[in-house]
């Protein structure tokens, strides 16, 4: 079982809201918070205040339907949204149909049986846990980085030992000239060549690198920025901070947090 979760269980029936928490307490053992609401609204409101992993929550409510919370959800960031189990009274083929096409992971009928649930819940938080992970590593990829050594082996051999080069030395405070002396080119050729083959900058091209890599040690690390800056070659915090807001839209620890805007 996947530990330190928070499910959110919305009926708006007090027997099977209260039931449904009892026995996922019981499940998680105290590796999970189960936390309820009584209706959709409230729903929402917890949703916006903390950070939920799992949502159970009725088709039939009153104001706010279960479908309805599920596609008031989809407008936030995929990475904020939680899992979705439905659960329902009546076996109406047009909501599973809705349900399926919202993206919900399972849909239980009511009376619930204990292992049904269980087993409905491990393969949500399942699920969860893959889109966390795919969340973090697109958080993580610069695209334009990505497109560019798509295919490394298609470079002239200056510029994939100039790569490999900067890959080494990320940490270490470099230019272009020392760079383009590495591969045995005058600069300012390796210059044009460079920017003909990776469709930008050499300057441009170290910076993303460096910054991706910031980002993979901010998402993966608990190391202060000062450290982290150090360690991709940025020898003050203060230019570190200044770069890496100007391409990511937001600070080091603002994006750490999760408060990244799109990158540029």
């Amino acid at each position: 079982m996947v530990k330190s979760k928070t499910i959110l269980v919305v009926d708006d029936e007090p027997r099977t809201r209260q039931g449904l928490t009892r026995m996922l307490e019981t499940w998680g053992n105290g590796a999970c918070s189960v936390i309820s609401a009584d209706n959709g609204r409230d729903a929402l409101d917890l949703l916006e205040r903390e950070a939920v992993d799992l949502l159970i929550t009725d088709i039939r409510m009153p104001e706010i339907s279960g479908l309805n919370l599920v596609q008031q959800l989809e407008s936030g960031s995929p990475a904020a949204q939680p899992a979705i189990i439905l659960i329902s009274g009546y076996a109406e083929f047009e909501y599973a149909q809705q349900a399926i096409q919202l993206g919900v992971v399972n849909y239980l009928l009511k009376p619930i049986r204990k292992d049904k649930l269980f087993d409905a819940v491990e393969k949500a938080l399942q699920v969860q846990e893959e889109r966390s992970r795919m969340s973090k590593i697109q958080r993580m990829v610069d695209s334009k980085l990505l497109d560019a050594t798509g295919d490394v082996n298609t470079l002239a051999e200056p510029v994939q030992e100039a790569l490999q080069y900067v890959s080494q030395h990320l940490d270490q405070g470099f230019g272009l000239r020392e760079v383009a002396d590495h591969v045995h080119l005058n600069p300012s050729y390796f210059s044009v060549l460079f920017k003909e083959q990776m469709d930008m900058t050499f300057i441009e091209y170290v910076t993303r690198l460096r910054i991706q890599k910031a980002k993979e040690l901010l998402l993966q690390t608990k190391l202060p920025v000062s450290e982290i800056a150090e360690r991709v070659g940025y020898q003050t915090t203060k230019y570190f901070n200044k770069v890496f807001k100007d391409y990511e839209g937001a600070s080091p620890g603002a994006y750490r947090k999760g408060g990244q805007a799109a990158p540029k």
